[in-house]
């Protein structure tokens, strides 16, 4: 029997509103497992955090990885290594900042361990209330970030509209080099268009030899969809946004408060 594929958004999705995986969605992911499939975790966050989910929830799944930064990240954690990595271009990281300066948004970035930005301000505290990465304050970006980062991004949490505003600057600057897409109303991912979700997906079955029908994947927000689009069965959360909702191949009955997952995981089998 061929080899399954399971892909999961975190927040709003596999993880419920208190952050857990509740006991009945956790037992459908390890039959799932334990029938030699594959389970993915694929975030918009980075993998330091992605990795922290993973550990902080004591999963030990045989067969998984995680696709951290939206897709600019895939990492093996059998074999403890990454299998893909690229990143924004290093020369695009103090434009776009200055960018988001001059307009009066928040934009910060990463390298390998710690969070980096140049304004300690309201928007990186709210960040940081779920994100735990450690942070720098610098005026100097580059002196810490050395490597193209896996991403950038945006947080506006009073004025979306200057938000807006910024994303249709930020896009008429970076041209199709960079993807812009919301992870939540606040939230605006900038990373490089050969990633993506979507790309994970098909990357990740490509690596492993899995067929695209033999893949599945879960979301409910609007940087889920490329890879609802790109996987075998698409799925979205009820919860989900309406746009995601369309896009999706079935919609769960149920939220992810209340084990929406469960009977898609076993159904997958």
């Amino acid at each position: 029997m061929s080899r399954k594929i399971f892909f999961f958004d975190l927040d709003g999705t596999l993880l419920n509103s208190e952050k857990r995986i509740t006991s009945k969605t956790m037992e459908a992911l390890r039959t799932f497992t334990d029938a030699g499939n594959y389970f993915c975790i694929n975030t918009g966050r980075q993998m330091d955090s992605a990795r922290a989910v993973y550990d902080g929830l004591s999963l030990s799944f045989k067969g998984s990885f995680l696709c951290g930064s939206n897709g600019t990240e895939i990492y093996s954690v059998d074999e403890d290594k990454y299998v893909y990595r690229t990143g924004v271009p290093l020369e695009l990281v103090p434009k776009i900042m200055d960018l988001a300066d001059s307009m009066d948004v928040h934009c910060h970035t990463y390298n390998a361990d710690h969070i980096v930005t140049r304004h300690d301000n309201e928007c990186i505290k709210y960040y940081r209330r779920v994100i735990k990465t450690p942070y720098i304050v610098t005026g100097d970006v580059l002196k810490y970030v050395t490597e193209p980062p896996s991403k950038m991004i945006s947080i506006e949490l009073h004025d979306h509209e200057k938000q807006e505003r910024f994303r249709e600057a930020l896009q008429e600057l970076v041209g199709d080099k960079i993807t812009l897409l919301y992870s939540n109303p606040y939230y605006l991912e900038i990373f490089p268009s050969e990633a993506g979700k979507g790309s994970a997906v098909k990357r990740l079955a490509d690596i492993l030899g899995v067929d695209l029908k033999d893949t599945y994947a879960a979301g409910d927000e609007q940087n889920d969809v490329s890879m609802i689009e790109a996987a075998g069965c698409g799925i979205a959360m009820a919860n989900a946004t309406d746009f995601v909702k369309s896009r999706a191949d079935v919609v769960t009955q149920l939220d992810n408060d209340h084990d929406g997952l469960a009977e898609f995981i076993l159904g997958a089998l």
